[in-house]
């Protein structure tokens, strides 16, 4: 009896994941995310607290393009994190668990993050932060 030909290449953007899945692997990625931006926020914590000028370089930091994208990307992490974490909760109550009610949970997840994690943007920049 011979064994089926494992493959050998696995194309990862061939794949289709459903939504979630997609919901699912971004969670774990907004996590990973988190724990990465703990010494940056420790740092930038630090820096603020420690006089006016450290508390004037934060805000230069925030104030340049890539701290500014930096600073989104933590919102958005922040938001789906909690979001696909709440989902999860509720999915380990069983609530939610069948297919078509699983899918538009999973959505609203990836669109409730984008939406409240650039409305927090707005905000921010509405109040003229970095100023």
């Amino acid at each position: 009896m011979s064994r089926p030909a494992r493959p050998v290449y696995l194309n990862l953007f061939k794949l289709r994941l459903p939504i979630p899945g997609v919901v699912s692997f971004l969670h774990r990625v907004s996590g990973v995310l988190l724990v990465l931006f703990i010494p940056v926020s420790i740092l930038a914590l630090e820096r603020s607290l420690s006089g006016p000028s450290g508390y004037a370089q934060v805000q230069d930091w925030l104030g340049h393009p890539l701290g500014a994208l930096l600073a989104l990307l933590f919102l958005w992490s922040l938001v789906h994190h909690l979001l696909a974490g709440i989902r999860f909760l509720l999915l380990d109550l069983d609530v939610a668990i069948e297919a078509r009610p699983a899918r538009m949970t999973a959505w609203v997840v990836l669109v409730a993050a984008i939406l409240l994690a650039a409305a927090l943007a707005l905000n921010w920049l509405a109040a003229g932060w970095p100023a």
